[in-house]
């Protein structure tokens, strides 16, 4: 299941989610916005500005109810209000950002939104067209092309001066700043055996943290937005040597009916494992004819199956609606971390950090517990957690642990949702499933930023939001049927079929209720692309 040779190539892949983590997100450091206040004329110039508790500065701007300077405002003829014409910036943390150079404030904010709304977009298309392309032209060919254009984009972003071309660019980089880490995704399941799928799974999402936590280090050491951007696109240097030393997938080769280059890689497998098994490559080649032919019948499915009966519909939308969520909520945690008290990049590092504990609870109890029981737990307390937040002095730093503990659970729940969406489907939509699923998450991933412009009509809107599409997210789980310890559903009928009767309220042990499906042997034939976007 996981010899030296899967364990090489494994750690291969998962520098995928690493380059992907740090790719987007990049902006909540490039693109900072940190505190401002209106330039006052005749005081403040490029090279002096008055400090912000000086008595010409107090006098010319209001202070607002968390007691700060007015960041929008200032004082005009008799004492109205008046909109900023230009701004200073706060520069204890940044001195250099597109924030600062563009001046994402304000009734302006929306520009800094939709640069991540961009590629937010971009990933939808990625994980899309990728997606197919994964099946079409091979696993690793899409995830080195995915680097080189990861790289390439990457440092024109850095190099782009005008906004709109800024936000094109953006949406390009979007398409393939993913690309790897679903190619990488899917070879890893592909690769390693069923008892150390669940284990892997994970370790990807904690490479995603390790990404999100190196992005803040750099941040930290480089206050350059030029140069940090380009360096964030050298990292995707680290997937280009995988041409030469990372191998395709064989059940993807042995899907195509290339028996011969498949077989080949499970010999240098074997050699690598130091396996005495022997393979005996005329059968197999005989085997891959009939094996292909079966799956093509097994897969003219498609998308539209899954609404057609009553079971299949509800389970879509309820696992359609949790992708949603989930990703709602943890890149609106994420996205904006600059609005919590504190060193902004230690918040972020604490982010990637609050992960982990997840991660860990979701190894060791995800085949003890039950996928239901966890996903509906951690949506639930994730949920609290946000609407506790709005309860709390602005800025306290009881408020930022708190989002840190939301943090903590949406992410549980998000590294489940993999898994559990490829074992709700049968087999012949299962791909049309999860990427249904995934394309749910990179849409809710695009309007993140959109909703969290909502503050400016209150500070608590989004929050709020957040909450409770993650409470009714996961009180909506309670509906949904357990599926460890159980064979999977293979055709459309297994699929209406499965679960039927078990939810929540029935069986709320996640304990096997029946095993009316057959135990099939797994055959060498791709699994489905399970994608995090």
């Amino acid at each position: 299941d996981f010899g030296r040779y899967q364990c090489f190539q494994f750690i291969l892949h998962i520098l995928a989610a690493l380059t992907a983590g740090m790719h987007m997100l990049s902006l909540v450091t490039v693109a900072a916005v940190p505190d401002h206040r209106c330039a006052l004329e005749g005081i403040d110039s490029m090279n002096y500005t008055e400090p912000w508790n000086s008595s010409l500065v107090q006098n010319a701007i209001p202070i607002n109810e968390h007691g700060k300077l007015e960041s929008c405002y200032m004082y005009g003829v008799n004492k109205t209000l008046k909109e900023c014409q230009s701004w200073v910036y706060d520069t204890k943390y940044y001195t250099s950002s597109r924030g600062i150079e563009w001046d994402f404030v304000c009734s302006r904010r929306w520009m800094g939104a939709a640069g991540q709304t961009a590629y937010m977009f971009g990933v939808v298309i990625g994980s899309v067209v990728l997606g197919r392309l994964c099946d079409k032209i091979g696993r690793k060919t899409i995830f080195v092309w995915s680097g080189v254009f990861q790289l390439v984009l990457g440092v024109a972003v850095a190099f782009t001066t005008e906004y709109y071309t800024f936000i094109a660019v953006r949406f390009l980089y979007g398409i393939f700043g993913s690309g790897s880490y679903i190619a990488g995704f899917v070879l890893t399941m592909e690769l390693v055996g069923p008892t150390r799928r669940t284990i892997c799974g994970v370790t990807f999402q904690i490479m995603f943290a390790i990404g999100i936590m190196l992005l803040a280090a750099w941040g930290y050491l480089l206050d350059n937005r030029f140069y940090l951007q380009i360096l964030y696109a050298l990292h995707a240097v680290i997937l280009l040597p995988h041409w030469i030393i990372m191998d395709e997938s064989p059940r993807w080769l042995w899907a195509q009916g290339r028996a011969r280059d498949s077989v080949a890689i499970i010999e240098k497998a074997l050699r690598m494992n130091k396996s005495n098994e022997t393979v005996d490559t005329p059968s197999l080649v005989s085997q891959c004819k009939v094996t292909c032919a079966k799956y093509t019948d097994e897969h003219s499915a498609g998308t539209i199956d899954l609404f057609k009966t009553p079971n299949m519909l509800m389970k879509t939308l309820i696992i359609s609606g949790c992708w949603f969520a989930n990703a709602v909520v943890y890149y609106g945690l994420s996205l904006n971390t600059g609005k919590l008290n504190g060193n902004p990049y230690f918040i972020m590092f604490l982010m990637g950090v609050v992960e982990l504990p997840s991660y860990i609870i979701i190894m060791y109890y995800l085949d003890r517990v039950g996928h239901r029981a966890l996903i509906s737990a951690m949506l639930l307390l994730g949920g609290i957690s946000c609407l506790v937040v709005v309860t709390l002095p602005h800025g306290s730093t009881s408020a930022t642990g708190v989002v840190m503990v939301g943090k903590l659970f949406i992410s549980g729940s998000y590294s489940i949702i993999y898994k559990y969406s490829a074992e709700l489907f049968p087999t012949v939509v299962r791909s049309s499933g999860v990427g249904l699923g995934s394309m749910c998450a990179s849409v809710s991933g695009a309007l993140t930023p959109l909703i969290s412009l909502l503050d400016t009509l209150n500070p608590k809107i989004p929050t709020v939001i957040f909450g409770f599409l993650a409470l009714l997210s996961g009180f909506s789980t309670f509906f949904l049927p357990e599926t460890i310890g159980r064979n999977l559903p293979q055709s459309i009928e297994d699929g209406e079929k499965f679960g039927v009767g078990d939810t929540c309220f029935t069986n709320c042990s996640g304990k096997t209720m029946s095993n009316s499906s057959l135990d099939l042997p797994e055959t060498m034939v791709p699994l489905d692309a399970e994608k995090k976007q």
